[in-house]
């Protein structure tokens, strides 16, 4: 079992990489990211659609004739969609969430992006997620890609995660560590 999941992440990282020169060769690479974003996404909202993505059961043909159907109802840029079809085709489009994740994390890292999490207490503006944004890119002289969370189980502050690195200022932090203390004593 744990050779297939290495196999699946192997192999999603070769397709991506693969998608992310093609894209690259034809110069479509900003509009086949923005297309796999929306996908990722539909993937994430559409539970019918997840299904058919892992339901092994749908013929091929039949999958086939979907995904041009819904390219072309959606404009999916045409490399995208023959990729897909070529996954179909390759019995890889169980993997199409793995790979399009890859592919656009290898669209981040190729910008010099660098993924960082926030999660607070308190819900943020977005001019507020903008202002923090901005002044990690400004202390890391690097470009930001922000995940943001609303968590309101810290009962106050932030915690924010820039790669390895992870800053808690949250009370629930604070409170844990006290309960260790008095644990230890």
């Amino acid at each position: 079992m744990s050779k297939n999941i290495g196999f699946s992440s192997t192999s999603a990282q070769r397709y991506s990489l693969a998608l992310y020169e093609l894209s690259e060769e034809v110069k479509s690479l900003e509009i086949v990211e923005q297309h796999s974003l929306a996908i990722l996404k539909l993937i994430k909202s559409s539970k019918d659609f997840n299904r058919l993505i892992k339901d092994p059961t749908v013929n091929q043909q039949d999958l086939i004739l979907m995904i041009s159907k819904f390219s072309e109802n959606y404009k999916i840029e045409n490399l995208l969609k023959n990729f897909m079809i070529f996954l179909i085709k390759k019995r890889r489009f169980f993997y199409l969430k793995k790979i399009l994740k890859s592919f656009t994390e290898i669209c981040s890292k190729k910008r010099g992006e660098i993924k960082a999490e926030i999660q607070s207490a308190k819900e943020l503006s977005n001019d507020e997620v903008k202002k923090i944004t901005e002044d990690l890119a400004k202390n890391f002289s690097s470009k930001m890609k922000l995940n943001y969370k609303y968590d309101k189980s810290l009962i106050g502050g932030l915690i924010i995660k820039i790669g390895s690195t992870m800053i808690d200022t949250s009370i629930k932090n604070k409170l844990q560590q006290i309960q260790n203390r008095m644990i230890e004593a």
